[in-house]
């Protein structure tokens, strides 16, 4: 039986869209102000723990290799907020969901503006390959 190695690598990719303020999913009331990474006197969040997505089976096993390219958004207390798939790797078995759950997962040292911890949006490359 051959032994299949499988290498997950993952990279943050600093995005310069999609600036501006949603609405805080635990209180619609108070707008969330997320800023870009790379706005004036925005600092980027520092990555302090990764998880790391889990191959899923049938994915494995359709030898499904390539990227997934997500948005997400650091809070200031450094977790994760929203994450959406900006790129489709997979729908059918489940890579895309695996790197939405592994990026939720993360812990980051937030970013700031004026020395305030903000909530700053990410662009975080998964790529899945099989080795």
């Amino acid at each position: 039986m051959s032994r299949v190695r499988r290498t997950i690598l993952i990279g943050i990719v600093l995005s310069a869209s999609a600036c501006g303020s949603s609405s805080n999913p635990t209180s619609p009331s108070t707008p969330l102000i997320v800023y870009t990474a790379g706005d004036a006197g925005v600092t980027v969040p520092t990555l302090i723990n990764e998880v790391k997505p889990a191959y899923t089976a049938q994915a494995l096993a359709a030898r499904i290799q390539g990227t997934v390219l997500l948005s997400a958004v650091v809070l200031a207390d450094g977790t994760v907020g929203d994450v959406t798939v900006l790129r489709s790797l997979d729908t059918t078995y489940g890579l895309d969901s695996q790197a939405v759950m592994a990026a939720k997962q993360w812990l980051f040292k937030p970013g700031t503006k004026d020395g305030m911890a903000v909530a700053v949006r990410l662009t975080i490359e998964m790529t899945f390959s099989i080795r």
